[in-house]
């Protein structure tokens, strides 16, 4: 298993569900009745697919490995960027969360902060991915040794057996078709 191709692999499935988000945002700015259970369904893959399941893998597995090994500059990049990035969009999930709470509630007002974070989200994920598509994961590539490489594909497997031991991966990929073809 090449683990960087993998997490590429999952980048697609990410942006895709971005896409939903964002197609959502805009059936609820057009005054549209959208599912609130459909965006939680949403948010569900968020915190779980995207979160949870590839960031952990990069977290726990990749920039770990990278921070240890290569010089400086990644080193930086990944605390001061990507990791920071993480952080930053687990961030505007939990306030999505606080402000769909506040809809519910009956204050209309709130579907402007709903938009707001839900779109915040999608920006700062889509130039995410493309930096570490375009940057990180193509530095690690050249600059990781075999060895490091070759463990990390490695962990990343056990991963993945676990993970589709609970059914993850097919649970979040049938969710994310599914809404795709209700919003896309």
């Amino acid at each position: 298993m090449n683990s960087i191709e993998l997490m590429m692999e999952e980048h697609k499935n990410i942006k895709r569900m971005l896409r939903v988000v964002r197609n959502f945002c805009f059936e609820l700015l057009k005054g549209k009745d959208v599912s609130y259970d459909d965006l939680y369904s949403m948010i569900d893959f968020i915190r779980n697919y995207a979160d949870k399941h590839h960031h952990g893998k990069e977290e726990q597995l990749l920039f770990n490995r990278m921070q240890e090994e290569l010089n400086e500059a990644i080193k930086k990049t990944i605390q001061y960027g990507m990791l920071v990035e993480h952080d930053e969009g687990r961030f505007f999930i939990n306030s999505l969360v606080e402000v769909i709470k506040k809809v519910q509630d009956g204050n209309e007002e709130a579907k402007l902060d709903v938009i707001a974070n839900a779109i915040a989200y999608t920006n700062l994920l889509d130039r995410h991915i493309d930096k570490e598509d375009k940057i990180v994961y193509k530095f690690a590539k050249n600059n990781l040794s075999n060895d490091s490489k070759v463990d990390i594909d490695e962990k990343c497997e056990q991963f993945e057996v676990e993970a589709k031991s609970q059914g993850i991966q097919d649970k979040y990929i049938n969710m994310l078709e599914r809404l795709e073809k209700m919003y896309i």
